[in-house]
């Protein structure tokens, strides 16, 4: 495989990562602005990257998007949406705008009461219920109301390996931003917080922990770029095993990557107004849809 972006991909990063940088929130009280979110959501909408694959995108497109989202912590419906898609372009059913039901939850649902699951390998639609609390700030999570018992369609078993690869990869993507976001913040705040007459940054401690950071998120893209490539071009039993180990790895990696960007911002970092916690938020939330454990997963050691 070749890692590197085509200028189309790197095209559609920009352009997703200016819009996270524009819309997206730049403070905990940002999260309350009912008007940016307006604008946010009415922006993806332009863009119409929630219906990304039904427009041919691959696994790296979609994830590309992803995680320029999660480190921007985009606080509008995106990977609910590009999910319920993937499996909406195999039915051919119209309507309105879908999103992701997962075991009687919608964990994405922001102005969205429309929802497809995937059941095995039938593919069922339904109504979202009221809202319910989620630890992740930046998103509005609902109980599924209602389920119809008749699928609107069935899928081969690839189809439905392949597109859960595509949920787990685009999991992880959004999970790796979250914590590029997380450790952005803490370098920033590393090169303008001073102590001792110095900036906390020049200190062997905290570098030496932003530096672990940095080698963990490295470990994290490398790992989500081969699982996103191989949900298009390895057999889908391989791509489902390439995006289990990337959920998992990316997962706990930016555990560790929120955690230290907290312990960087000291006693600031455990309070209410700094975004650290919003990503850790996000990253937590994000790990406990389409989980994976590490006995899952077939390491090819026997």
């Amino acid at each position: 495989m070749d890692v590197r972006l085509t200028s189309e991909q790197s095209q559609l990063r920009d352009a997703a990562a200016k819009l996270a940088d524009d819309l997206g929130p730049g403070s905990v009280a940002d999260l309350e602005d009912s008007t940016r979110r307006d604008r946010l959501a009415a922006a993806i909408d332009r863009t119409g990257w929630r219906s990304l694959r039904s427009d041919g995108a691959t696994g790296v497109e979609v994830a590309i998007v992803a995680e320029e989202f999660g480190r921007g912590l985009v606080d509008a419906a995106f990977l609910g949406p590009t999910l319920a898609d993937d499996l909406l372009r195999h039915t051919g059913a119209a309507g309105a705008a879908a999103t992701l039901a997962i075991d009687g939850l919608v964990p994405d649902a922001d102005g969205l009461d429309r929802v497809v699951e995937l059941d095995g390998v039938f593919v069922r639609e339904g109504r979202a219920g009221g809202a319910v609390p989620s630890e992740d700030l930046t998103r509005i999570a609902k109980n599924v109301d209602t389920v119809n018992d008749s699928p609107v369609a069935m899928l081969s078993e690839h189809d439905a390996q392949r597109f859960r690869a595509l949920a787990l990869v685009v999991t992880a993507a959004d999970i790796l931003g979250a914590a590029r976001g997380a450790q952005a913040l803490a370098c920033d705040y590393a090169k303008i917080r001073e102590q001792y007459g110095k900036t906390i940054g020049s200190y062997q401690a905290v570098g030496h922990m932003l530096a672990e950071s940095l080698a963990v998120l490295e470990g994290s893209a490398s790992i989500l770029r081969h699982a996103a490539w191989a949900v298009d071009e390895l057999e889908p039993s391989e791509a489902v095993g390439a995006a289990q180990m990337a959920k998992l790895y990316c997962a706990r990696s930016a555990r560790t990557v929120c955690e230290n960007s907290i312990q960087v911002h000291g006693g600031i970092g455990n309070t209410w107004e700094c975004l650290a916690h919003v990503h850790l938020r996000r990253v937590l939330v994000s790990t406990e849809n389409f989980p994976v454990s590490l006995k899952e997963i077939d390491l090819g050691l026997s």
